[in-house]
């Protein structure tokens, strides 16, 4: 099936972009790398007037140090994230989310601004950039705002960005180094399928071996990817060792509300599936962090 047809304009700035998509309003959206948007209008689910491509628009794609953070712009590739020597050195949890994304093909076409403003319940972003604690920004054309990772998603493929806006870039805590552990971990039907439970952990280990710093987002466990608080606030200032991991696994269950789903299971074959996968991904975590178990 074809889409209907729409007319397509190829900015080259931001404001160009905005000018655009305030311009044709409901109408109009925001082409990135086309991995969900363009399936959606073969399959003529979503109707489109007017088609804004933002691949064109270089300051929206590479990735740079903003002080002790990593900034990552709205249009960078998947692929680009993966294999970055900046992100392997100074985020490497972003570097191992996206080696999990679809398949090569999605990597090298899909881009991390317009996988977090799909904002599908079970991708694999939004748990990385919730438990890195990271921010979304972005753009009215006249300035730019910062919206954190706990309020960007809203519901399902429902995110906090206003009409008129677009994400711009993503800007994460540089975490990296002696005493930092991380891990992403993703339970599938198939190689490349969506997740049916993805857990992300980034761990900090002071001196003396206590957690000083964790971070844990769940994805594919909820209407949309979140924070498992009890379970991060049970870490914080403990040695955690393996009796540790396995309570903090069972309290980050508390934070979820998965459905069934005849594809992936019941809402309580997923709530065991988080418990195990969230033990698993802190393991690992803590033990790149040089924590012995």
């Amino acid at each position: 099936m074809y889409s209907a047809n729409f007319k397509y304009y190829s900015p080259r700035t931001v404001a160009e972009a905005v000018k655009l998509l305030q311009e044709h309003g409901e109408e109009a959206r925001i082409l990135a790398g086309g991995m969900s948007l363009i399936p959606m209008m073969k399959m003529r689910l979503v109707s489109v007037n007017h088609l804004i491509d933002i691949g064109k628009i270089d300051s929206m794609k590479g990735m740079a140090e903003n002080g002790s953070d990593i900034v990552i712009g709205g249009a960078t590739t998947h692929h680009a994230i993966e294999t970055s020597p900046l992100i392997q050195k100074e985020v490497p949890l972003m570097s191992e989310v996206a080696s999990w994304i679809g398949d090569p093909q999605v990597r090298n076409k899909g881009t991390i601004g317009g996988s977090l403003i799909h904002a599908d319940p079970s991708g694999d972003w939004g748990a990385c950039i919730i438990a890195l604690k990271g921010k979304i920004m972005v753009s009215n054309g006249e300035k730019e705002r910062a919206i954190d990772s706990d309020d960007f998603f809203v519901d399902m493929y429902e995110t906090s960005i206003k009409a008129g806006e677009i994400l711009t870039r993503v800007s994460v805590p540089a975490k990296s180094g002696k005493g930092h552990g991380f891990s992403y971990m993703n339970m599938e039907r198939k190689a490349g399928d969506f997740a049916t439970v993805g857990v992300a952990t980034q761990l900090e280990l002071d001196d003396k071996g206590n957690c000083s710093s964790a971070g844990i987002g769940l994805t594919a466990v909820g209407r949309t990817p979140m924070r498992a608080s009890e379970a991060e606030e049970f870490l914080l200032g403990k040695k955690v060792g393996i009796d540790g991991i396995n309570e903090a696994a069972k309290l980050a269950v508390k934070s979820t509300d998965p459905t069934d789903d005849p594809l992936r299971g019941s809402a309580e074959f997923k709530k065991a599936m988080c418990e195990v996968y969230t033990r698993r991904s802190l393991r690992t975590a803590f033990e790149r962090a040089g924590g012995a178990i």
